[in-house]
């Protein structure tokens, strides 16, 4: 009988799951990843089956949190509220499945839900995922819904920690680790990776309204709302975006050195999505900075040669190491 514990909790599944209902449910969080998250889809197919299928699962139940927001501040007619109480939901049914509820009885006739809940299933089964993790996660993508400022620079990386660097502690689970201490390290990937994001969607997030850069960095750059929001690329929010680049990049550097502290067959995984998503950067800088004038990209061939360049990182690591 497979079996999930964390502390006094537990989850047991014997027979609940098909095997035909568990294919299908990741090959539906497969695609979802695919289509979603083309850089961690593409770092993803140098783990074991297994790993991938998981991360997949966790990948699926981020997103579609992430939807449910979304469209709640996006389209007429929903409203945060509406938000607050289908993630709520949704969280609540997480918690069934945590319970041993099959997941089957929790998702009703909602067959995406019974997909990613199915698949998330499984996957405690063969991972211990901490119950509170996920939780982390919905509270910092309800923040959409009431926050679209941050004061300081801790407030926004507290931001950070939750919608990406708590995906990188699940996912470091799945993994697996030989010292707890590169759970730091995780959480300074997902610091890194989603300051890349604020960086990169400066422009996006002005057409909704929402400024990430930290107003107390924008007051000590002299940074404008109002030419941030009217797309004006002055040569103070350059230089704001240049010191968060620099941040950024500090984080990726403490959190390479952490994957070493991984189970070898994830290692290179984690170094390609690192060394990709850290090009985003790279492509901002060839961009002379300019966040207005397009959506920094990496492309396919760039990804491909993430590969040989994650590699070479991971020697260099190791070389490092033993000196």
């Amino acid at each position: 009988m497979p079996v999930y514990g964390q502390g006094d909790e537990s989850i047991y599944f014997s027979g609940l799951l098909s095997m035909s209902d568990i294919s299908a449910s990741y090959d539906y969080c497969r695609t979802l990843t695919r289509t979603h998250a083309r850089t961690f889809y593409f770092a993803s197919h140098v783990l074991s089956p297994t790993k991938r299928q998981a991360c997949y699962a966790v990948y699926a139940f981020c997103r579609y949190v992430d939807d449910l927001v979304d469209v709640a501040v996006e389209r007429d007619g929903v409203t945060p509220q509406d938000a607050r109480l289908l993630v709520e939901r949704w969280r609540m049914a997480l918690q069934h499945v945590y319970d041993g509820t099959p997941p089957a009885a929790v998702a009703g006739s909602d067959l995406d839900v019974h997909r990613i809940l199915t698949a998330w299933a499984d996957t405690l089964t063969k991972y211990r995922i901490p119950r509170h993790l996920p939780d982390e996660l919905v509270e910092g993508v309800l923040m959409d819904t009431v926050v679209d400022r941050f004061a300081t620079f801790d407030d926004l990386r507290v931001y950070c920690y939750k919608v990406a660097s708590v995906v990188g502690l699940m996912t470091s689970e799945i993994f697996g680790y030989h010292d707890p201490s590169c759970l730091d390290d995780a959480i300074e990937l997902g610091i890194a990776m989603q300051l890349t994001n604020i960086i990169r969607d400066v422009k996006e997030d002005a057409d909704r309204g929402r400024i990430y850069l930290p107003q107390d960095m924008m007051a000590r750059f002299d940074v404008a709302e109002a030419d941030v929001l009217a797309h004006r690329m002055t040569p103070q929010l350059k230089n704001l975006l240049r010191e968060l680049m620099a941040v950024a990049d500090a984080a990726y550097d403490k959190a390479d050195r952490g994957i070493l502290l991984l189970e070898r067959d994830s290692r290179l995984t984690v170094q390609l999505m690192s060394t990709n998503y850290r090009r985003i950067l790279r492509a901002v800088e060839r961009m002379d900075i300019n966040v207005f004038a397009g959506r920094a990209r990496t492309t396919t061939f760039e990804k491909l040669l993430g590969i040989p360049r994650a590699w070479l990182a991971l020697r260099r690591n190791v070389s490092r190491r033993r000196t």
